[in-house]
């Protein structure tokens, strides 16, 4: 088979379209042959040499994908050849086939199209475990969601209205339109804004209740600031930097709560457990058509190093989807 392969690491031209051994099936495990991928943030760093794969995934980049199932390993009875499938990865999906457990492996939604279906499994099994699973976001809360234009973004936006909570959003200016589309009830520019003061004035001081953050220690002080009491801060990314000042008085007064998760290297067993979550919480959302895949576009598996360039310059609004055929 071929798939995109990382001979040096680098900027985006370090892809290689490449042949590769084909995977086999091991116990538990089933093999999809990939109609897509999707672009996630965890993709570019391991381009760059920065997020290697764990032990026992496979090298190749892609940490979700969509496609049919081609072969199916010992002691796997819930899934069968010809299934349309998705599936969460621990790596792998830049390619044309992918050998995956069958607990990280889902059933295309009612009503969604086998190759946009691609886009759901990373955001949904980390907006889910993240923002209902952790933080218990419940109806008649506000959700303040960093880089609302992202598919963590823009999946986030959707759940958060569908669970009946009002819904805050940062995001470039030219993506607000799209993003209140989806259902943000307030779009900030984080270029041009105080987030912390729109946060605190479209809730009249109170703040929100959840925070999910891709930023990190740049973001740390401010997203603090802007939760409100008992309020519950997610963090999903480090692109603001891994080390900031806490300023635990005012997450003692404000009976605060800081998490921080990843999800691509917890055992399987833990992720099997948040993609049955998804499967029984999520889903029924999407094929009731509440929830849907955000696609920015399609591009040929082998335009890979375009695709990570849109990505890196944040220019795409949802996922970017890498087919193979």
């Amino acid at each position: 088979m071929r798939a995109i392969t990382v001979p040096s690491p680098g900027g985006p031209e370090a892809l290689v379209w490449a042949e590769v051994p084909d995977p086999e099936p091991g116990p538990g495990e089933v093999v999809v042959d990939v109609r897509a991928s999707a672009v996630n943030r965890a993709d570019l760093l391991q381009r760059q040499g920065h997020y290697p794969p764990p032990p026992g995934a496979p090298a190749y980049l892609g940490l979700e994908c969509s496609g049919v199932i081609s072969a199916v390993g010992p002691d796997v009875t819930d899934w069968r050849v010809g299934q349309e499938v998705c599936a969460l990865l621990a790596g792998g999906g830049y390619a044309e086939r992918v050998a995956v457990p069958a607990g990280q492996v889902l059933p295309v939604p009612a009503g969604v199209d086998l190759v946009d279906a691609a886009a759901l499994p990373e955001v949904a099994c980390t907006v889910w475990s993240n923002v209902v699973r952790l933080a218990g976001l419940r109806a008649g809360e506000t959700l303040l969601v960093h880089g609302g234009g992202s598919g963590i973004g823009t999946f986030a936006i959707q759940l958060g209205v569908a669970l009946g909570a009002t819904v805050l959003v940062t995001a470039r200016t030219a993506k607000h339109e799209r993003l209140r589309e989806l259902g943000a009830a307030h779009t900030i520019d984080y270029a041009g804004q105080d987030f912390v003061e729109e946060v605190r004035r479209v809730t009249d001081g109170r703040g929100a209740d959840v925070v999910l953050d891709i930023m990190g220690a740049s973001y740390l002080r401010q997203n603090v600031a802007a939760l409100a009491t008992g309020g519950r801060l997610m963090v999903i990314g480090l692109q603001g930097g891994r080390k900031g000042e806490l300023d635990l008085n005012a997450l003692m007064a404000k009976r605060a709560t800081i998490g921080a998760t990843t999800l691509r290297a917890r055992p399987a067993a833990e992720k099997a457990a948040i993609v049955r979550g998804v499967r029984d919480e999520v889903w029924p959302l999407v094929e009731a058509g509440r929830i849907r895949p955000v696609v920015d576009r399609r591009m040929p598996m082998a335009e890979a190093a375009e695709a990570h360039r849109r990505v890196e310059n944040s220019d795409h609004l949802g996922k970017v989807l890498l087919t193979t055929g």
